[in-house]
């Protein structure tokens, strides 16, 4: 049974190192658990999209909720699914520095990322046009 939750959550240490520590930690934890997935990351909140086995997923959800690198975090979306939408990457992560901000402002009420202000479906179709523009990177 293969599912996708999406998540946001605010970091609590938002330096460079920080984050990249996030990203490695997934990317090599991930893979050996069948999760795939989509890292974006602005502003201090993460927006995350991942996929894998129910079991995996959840299991994951639950230590990303008693991370102590994670606040505020809050589940947004959670469906069951036939296919992975992020299966070519064990962590993309979108760098939203580089996004021009009528991507942004197509989901939301300003050019900023603010997954707490609108729905779930919102969220996951931003990150679906952030794919389809080619603005993951990280794929492996």
């Amino acid at each position: 049974m293969l599912v996708r939750l999406l998540y946001a959550s605010r970091a609590v240490d938002t330096s460079s190192p920080a984050i990249d520590a996030i990203l490695a930690q997934s990317r090599a934890h991930n893979t050996a658990c069948g999760i795939t997935g989509i890292l974006c990351y602005g502003g201090g909140i993460f927006l995350q999209a991942i996929e894998g086995g129910r079991n995996a997923v959840s299991e994951l959800y639950g230590h990303i909720q008693k991370d102590v690198r994670h606040k505020d975090v809050v589940l947004l979306h959670y469906e069951e699914i036939a296919e992975r939408r992020f299966g070519g990457w064990t962590m993309g992560q979108v760098h939203l520095t580089k996004i021009h901000a009528a991507i942004l402002l197509r989901y939301s009420e300003r050019p900023e990322l603010d997954p707490y202000a609108v729905s779930g479906k919102v969220s996951l179709a931003l990150l679906e046009e952030l794919m389809a523009t080619a603005a993951i990177v990280g794929r492996t």
